[in-house]
C-alpha cells in the first residue's frame, strides 16, 4: 500500500478542486466561466437547477480511481448511484477530455467551458442526472435503486473489469438496492469481474436524514459482514486527511480484490470469502458555502440541491457565491485559455483507460452477434391445424439449450429468471449448463454450480438489473418471468426504455442487444395459483413506450414462438415482450406458415373461417394463445351451427401491427388492414390483456367503433382453465354470441343459438362445481373433431 507524496497530495487535491469548480459552475453560471471578471447577476442562470450535495463526494471517488488506474492499469467502469450527481461526472469526463471528444462544441477552452455551464439543466441542453448522454455511464440516474445491480450485471463475464459503484445513502434505502447486496452470491471471481461498492454516507436526503448514515461504524460493519463484505472506512471533513485515507483504502481494497481473483483463477478459493466495500463518510455539500445568515448549509440537507438560491436577486448571496467559487482558485487550475493546466491533466488516464471512454460503458462497441441455431429445425410437425397438443415453451427450451452450446466459448449469453426456469418448461437448458451460485451446495441440489449460466434469484429487480447491466456492456440474454410479477419491474423497464430512446439519438452510442422478456406463466393459465397471479398489465406498461423501442408479440403456438424468439435475439435497441403459454395447447401452424405469419404480423386463417375469398359478415380476431383457442373454437361453433354466416378468422401475433403506420413502424399498411378486417364488418376481438389496448391501437383505422373487444376484466380465482375465460366473458360461447348479435342478417336464427350457448355456460358452471374440472367437450376439443355432446341440430 503506497502513501501519497506531498506532490501527489497537492495535485490530487487541486484536481478535485477543479472538478468541484466545474460542478458548481454548471449549476450557477451562464457567463464568465473562469471568473475573469467580478461576478455579476447577469452571469447567473435565470433558473438554478441541479444537485450539489453529492457532487464533492463523487468527485473525490473519481479522482482517486483515476490514480488507481494510472498506477495499476486497471479497467474501471464508474457507476454513479446518486444519479443527480451529473455535475460531478460531467466535470470529470470534461477534465479527462472524453466529453470534448464526443461533444466538440464543449471544447477544452474558455468558450467550451461556457457551453458546458450553459447547457446544464437548460432548454436545448442536457438533464441534471447521469444518463445515456453522459460518457462512461450505464446507469440511468433519474430513478434511484439500480446502480449496484447494474454494476454486477456489467461484471458478469467481464473478468478484467472492475466496476466501482458509488451508492448514495438515500439510494441505499430503496428495496432494489437493499436486495442488490446479495449479488455477490452469484459473482464468480474465476470468470467474472469485480464490483467495488462505495457507500457514500453524507447524511441527508432532500430534507431528512438517511438511515445508514445514523448507524455507527460498528453496526455498519456487522451489517455488511452479514451480507458478505469486509468494510473499509474513509471519513472526515479535512480534505487532505481524507485524500490520504482514500488513497490507502482504495489501494487496499483493490489488492483484496486481486487476491480473491488470483486465488479463484489458480488454486481455487473456498467460499465464503469477503469482498471489500468502502464506506465513505464526508459532509454533504462539502467545500460549498458553510452557512447563510447563521443557518448552516454545508453538512446539512440544505446543500442537497442548490445551496444558495436567489443569488441573481440578492447581492449578498451573489457575493457569497463568488467567494465560494473563487475559493477553488480557478486561475491556478486552468490556463488563460481555459484548459486544465498540464501538471493536473496528467493525473487522468489516457485513451480507453479513461472512465468516460471505457468500452464497456458503450456496450455496442463490444457487441458481437449471438450465434443462433436454425430455429426451423425445432419445428413441431402438426399435420392439420388444431389436432395435436404440445408445450410451446418446452420446445423452445431446446432452442435455448443450443444457444448456450453455440456461444459457450464467447461467454456472452445468460438466462436471468426468478426461480422459474423449470416451472416455465425451459429445463432443456440444464442439459448444457446449470444454475449459478457461489453459496454452499448440498447433495440434494439440482443443477447448481458456481459455473452455471442460469441466474435464478427470487427477485425480479435483480434479474432485470443484472440483465440490463449485461446488455449495456455488450452481451445477450433473456428474462423469463411470470406475467403477473414482471410488473414489479415496471419502473425499471420504463427507465431502460428512456435510455434506449436517448441512445438512439446519440450517434456515438452504439446499438446493444434488445431486452427480451418471455412471459410464459400468464394470466389465463394460473391453475395452481389463482387470482394473485392473474394480471396482464405489463403489456400496458410497455405499449406506452416510444414506438421506436417497444415491441409486443403474442405467438399462438410453438412454431410461431420459435420464429419470434429468433427475430428478437437478432434485434438491437428494442424492448421485446413475448407472451407464450407453457401449458399443453393446440398447435396451429406448420413452420413455413408460422414464418410467413410472423413476418406479416397478422394473417387471415382461411382454414378456420367460412368466408374464404368472400367478404365476411363478421371477423373473429384474436391475439394470444388462449384467445386464439377460444376464437378458433367459436368459429368452429358458428361453422357447425350457422353455416350460412360468413366468418373470417384473423390472428394477430405482432400486437403493434394493429397500429397505423404513422404511430408505429410495425403498423400494417392501410391496404393490409382493410384486407384483413374490411372497412365495415363487425370485428369480435379476443385479446390476451386489458381491452382498452386494442381500442387504442385501432384508433385511426376505418370505423374503429365496430371493434368489440373481449379480454381480461379483473375476474379470476383458482379455477379451471375454461372457467377463466368464462369469468372474463371471453369464452368461445361469448365470442360466438357476440358475433351473431352483430350481424342483422341472421337475427332470426340467433335466438336459438344464443340460448344454446347460454345453456352451455350454465351447464359448465354446474359441471365444474361438481367434477372440479372442465367438461370433456372442452378439454378434448380439436378443430377437426365433431363433438358428440352437442345436442343442437346441425343447422339452426
Amino acid at each position: 500500500m503506497s502513501t501519497l507524496t506531498k506532490k501527489e497530495l497537492k495535485h490530487i487535491h487541486a484536481y478535485w478542486q477543479a472538478a468541484n469548480y466545474l460542478a458548481a459552475g454548471q449549476i450557477y453560471l451562464q457567463e464568465n466561466p473562469l471568473l475573469k471578471e467580478p461576478l455579476r447577476a447577469a452571469d447567473i442562470k435565470p433558473r438554478l437547477l441541479g444537485h450539489w450535495g453529492t457532487s464533492p463526494g463523487l468527485n473525490l471517488v473519481y479522482v482517486h480511481l483515476n490514480r488507481l488506474i494510472k498506477n495499476t492499469d486497471a479497467n474501471v467502469l464508474y457507476v454513479c448511484g446518486p444519479g443527480h450527481g451529473a455535475p460531478a461526472i460531467i466535470a470529470h469526463t470534461y477534465l479527462e477530455g472524453t466529453y470534448s471528444e464526443i461533444y466538440p462544441k464543449v471544447a477544452e477552452n474558455e468558450h467550451g467551458m461556457r457551453h458546458l455551464f450553459r447547457q446544464f439543466s437548460t432548454p436545448g441542453g442536457i438533464p441534471s442526472h447521469v444518463g445515456a448522454n453522459t460518457p462512461g455511464s450505464i446507469n440511468e440516474g433519474g430513478e434511484l435503486g439500480y446502480s449496484l445491480v447494474h454494476a454486477f450485471g456489467a461484471a458478469f463475464d467481464n473478468p478484467d473489469l472492475l466496476v466501482a459503484c458509488v451508492v448514495g445513502d438515500g439510494e441505499a434505502e430503496t428495496g432494489p438496492l437493499e436486495g442488490s447486496w446479495k449479488s455477490i452470491a452469484f459473482l464468480n471471481p474465476a470468470r467474472d469481474g469485480a464490483v467495488l461498492p462505495i457507500l457514500h454516507l453524507n447524511g441527508y436526503k432532500i430534507s431528512g436524514p438517511t438511515v445508514l448514515s445514523r448507524m455507527s461504524d460498528e453496526s455498519l460493519t456487522c451489517l455488511f459482514l452479514g451480507h458478505g463484505y469486509e468494510t473499509y472506512f474513509v471519513e472526515g471533513d479535512d480534505p487532505m486527511a481524507v485524500h490520504t485515507q482514500m488513497a490507502q483504502t482504495l489501494d487496499a481494497a483493490y489488492e483484496k480484490i486481486k487476491n480473491i481473483q488470483q486465488a479463484a483463477r489458480t488454486t481455487g478459493l473456498p467460499y465464503p470469502f469477503l469482498w471489500p466495500v468502502i464506506i465513505l463518510r464526508t459532509p454533504k455539500g462539502w467545500t460549498g458555502p458553510k452557512a447563510w445568515k447563521g443557518v448552516p448549509i454545508e453538512g446539512t440537507f440544505r446543500s442537497h440541491q442548490v445551496p444558495l438560491t436567489g443569488v441573481k436577486e440578492d447581492p449578498e448571496k451573489l457575493k457569497l457565491l463568488e467567494d465560494w467559487m473563487r475559493s477553488y482558485h480557478p486561475e491556478d487550475l486552468f490556463d488563460g485559455q481555459g484548459k486544465l493546466i498540464p501538471e493536473l491533466a496528467v493525473l487522468a488516464p489516457k485513451g480507453k483507460k479513461r472512465m468516460g471512454a471505457v468500452a464497456q460503458a458503450n456496450g455496442g462497441l463490444l457487441l458481437t452477434d449471438i450465434i443462433l441455431p436454425d430455429f426451423k429445425k425445432y419445428e413441431l410437425t402438426i399435420g392439420k391445424p388444431g389436432t395435436i397438443e404440445a408445450e410451446s415453451t418446452r420446445n423452445l427450451g431446446k432452442y435455448l439449450r443450443d444457444i448456450f452450446t453455440l456461444n459457450k466459448d464467447a461467454h456472452n449469453f445468460r438466462l436471468f429468471c426468478p426461480d422459474e426456469t423449470t416451472s416455465n418448461r425451459l429445463e432443456a437448458v440444464f442439459e448444457v449448463t446449470e444454475r449459478c451460485t457461489m453459496e454452499t451446495t448440498l447433495s440434494g441440489d439440482d443443477k447448481l454450480t458456481k459455473d452455471g449460466r442460469v441466474m435464478e434469484v427470487l427477485s425480479e429487480h435483480l434479474c432485470e438489473g443484472w440483465l440490463e447491466g449485461y446488455l449495456l456492456t455488450g452481451r445477450h440474454g433473456l428474462f423469463p418471468c411470470y406475467e403477473a410479477f414482471v410488473t414489479i419491474v415496471d419502473s425499471m423497464v420504463s427507465q431502460h426504455a428512456k435510455w434506449l430512446k436517448t441512445s438512439r439519438e446519440l450517434p456515438w452510442r452504439k446499438p446493444v442487444a434488445s431486452l427480451n422478456y418471455l412471459l410464459t406463466s400468464h394470466v389465463w393459465r394460473q391453475d395452481n395459483n389463482g387470482y394473485s397471479h392473474q394480471g396482464p398489465g405489463f403489456i400496458d406498461t410497455v405499449i406506452n413506450k416510444k414506438s421506436a423501442v417497444a415491441r409486443i408479440y403474442l405467438p399462438p403456438d410453438a412454431n410461431t414462438l420459435l420464429s419470434v424468439m429468433d427475430h428478437c435475439f437478432r434485434s438491437k435497441d428494442y424492448i421485446n415482450v413475448i407472451v407464450a403459454g407453457k401449458q399443453p395447447e393446440l398447435q396451429w401452424l406448420n413452420m413455413e406458415d408460422a414464418v410467413k405469419h410472423c413476418a406479416q404480423g397478422a394473417s387471415d386463417w382461411k382454414w378456420a373461417g367460412t368466408a374464404k375469398h368472400d367478404a365476411p359478415d363478421v371477423v373473429l380476431a384474436c391475439a394470444g394463445d388462449v384467445p386464439t383457442l377460444e376464437t378458433v373454437a367459436a368459429a368452429w361453433q358458428l361453422k357447425r351451427h350457422l353455416p350460412q354466416l360468413k366468418v373470417r378468422v384473423v390472428n394477430v401475433i405482432d400486437l403493434m401491427a394493429l397500429s397505423p403506420q404513422a404511430y408505429h413502424p410495425h403498423g400494417m399498411s392501410d391496404e393490409l388492414f382493410s384486407e384483413l378486417f374490411t372497412d365495415s364488418a363487425p370485428v369480435i376481438f379476443a385479446f390476451h390483456g386489458y381491452v382498452r389496448i386494442i381500442h387504442d391501437l385501432v384508433h385511426g383505422r376505418p370505423n374503429p367503433s365496430r371493434f368489440h373487444v373481449r379480454g381480461y376484466m379483473e375476474e379470476g380465482t383458482t379455477t379451471t382453465p375454461f372457467d377463466m375465460v368464462v369469468l372474463n366473458q371471453m369464452s368461445r360461447y361469448h365470442l360466438a354470441m357476440e358475433a351473431v348479435k352483430r350481424v342483422p342478417l341472421i337475427h332470426q336464427c340467433a335466438e336459438m343459438f344464443i340460448d344454446h350457448c347460454e345453456d352451455k355456460l350454465a351447464y359448465h358452471h354446474q359441471y365444474i362445481c361438481t367434477h372440479l374440472d372442465d367438461m370433456l367437450e372442452i378439454k378434448n376439443w380439436k378443430w377437426t373433431v365433431e363433438h358428440h355432446l352437442l345436442d343442437l341440430p346441425e343447422e339452426v
